[in-house]
């Protein structure tokens, strides 16, 4: 079967929207309400840049999420598949990734994300059922034996400035003509046209490592949805790399100032269905500051009651 390819145009500058009016700077300076961050990943952007109020219980107080199925779920076959990709190119089977997702899946046994989902019988049944039809797809998408890979689950860090940028990359990889390719999956549903540009975004900013970091600009960047079979493809650009540094600076201006002031607005959207944080969201009428101790608890609660179960 053949899944389809959808090969995106390079990104183009945009202007990063204010998350909150620019501080009064005519009186004495003060500390900051918060501390500010040290670096910045391309999960932080767009958390920030989706809700500033999420991305403080997240990336500045740091409080502890529940686990979600889906989360979990793609990180196991996300470890399946760099697994897969440990073993020499011609051992690289549809049986082979079977058996890695059985030691993924054994590795996360005790891993609290996992634990803390208290999956009964059925549902666990049901959550390996799900990632064996992910690992289905993978196969079904490209013929892993034939990739060049040269770094799975690559760290990167770059700094500009005072700012360190950090990444992960799912796998780097060689094309036909040595040249550098970033592919990145993605367990969750592919989206509609109009979001593409906001889901290559992250890729983008691995680009932007690899120059920084390697020297060289990826030729290709990928995204493998493996729920739908498609993958989306761009090619970077020096304009889309501008725009990884024109973007990135902007929204650490904007971490700045809510730092500064303590002025982190919620954005009210459908992830506000998702978000672990909603009880003490200020949009919801609730309040931000119970969040440190509440939070907390319900967490080591949940991680308790858990382990006693397990």
């Amino acid at each position: 079967m053949t899944y389809p390819l959808r090969i995106v145009g390079t990104m183009t500058d945009v202007a990063v929207s204010p998350t909150s009016p620019a501080p009064d700077t005519s009186g004495p300076s003060t500390e900051p309400a918060w501390p500010v961050p040290s670096s910045l990943s391309p999960s932080r952007v767009s958390s920030f840049t989706s809700c500033p109020m999420q991305f403080r219980f997240s990336s500045v107080q740091r409080l502890p999420e529940p686990p979600g199925v889906a989360t979990t779920r793609g990180s196991v076959v996300h470890r399946a598949l760099e697994l897969l990709f440990e073993l020499p190119r011609p051992d690289r089977t549809p049986e082979a990734l079977s058996l890695k997702l059985d030691r993924a899946l054994d590795e996360y046994a005790t891993d609290p994300d996992y634990v803390g989902l208290q999956l009964d019988d059925a549902g666990a049944a049901s959550f390996r059922t799900d990632c064996d039809t992910l690992v289905e797809k993978y196969f079904e998408m490209e013929d892993p034996s034939t990739i060049r890979d040269i770094g799975l689950e690559v760290r990167m860090a770059a700094q500009v400035g005072t700012l360190e940028l950090r990444g992960i990359i799912d796998r780097l990889e060689l094309d036909e003509a040595g040249e550098l390719v970033v592919t990145d999956y993605k367990t969750g549903r592919a989206p509609s046209g109009r979001y593409e540009q906001k889901s290559l975004a992250g890729v983008h900013f691995y680009s932007f490592l690899c120059e920084a970091v390697l020297g060289k600009r990826p030729a290709k960047i990928r995204l493998m949805y493996l729920s739908s079979g498609e993958t989306i493809e761009t090619v970077p650009s020096q304009q889309s790399v501008r725009f990884i540094n024109t973007r990135t600076a902007a929204v650490w201006k904007a971490v700045e100032r809510a730092c500064t002031t303590g002025d982190f607005r919620p954005n009210q959207s459908r992830l506000c269905d998702w978000c672990s944080f909603r009880q003490w969201c200020p949009a919801f009428d609730g309040d931000p500051d119970l969040a440190a101790t509440e939070a907390v608890a319900a967490h080591e609660a949940l991680v308790g009651e858990s382990v006693g179960s397990s």
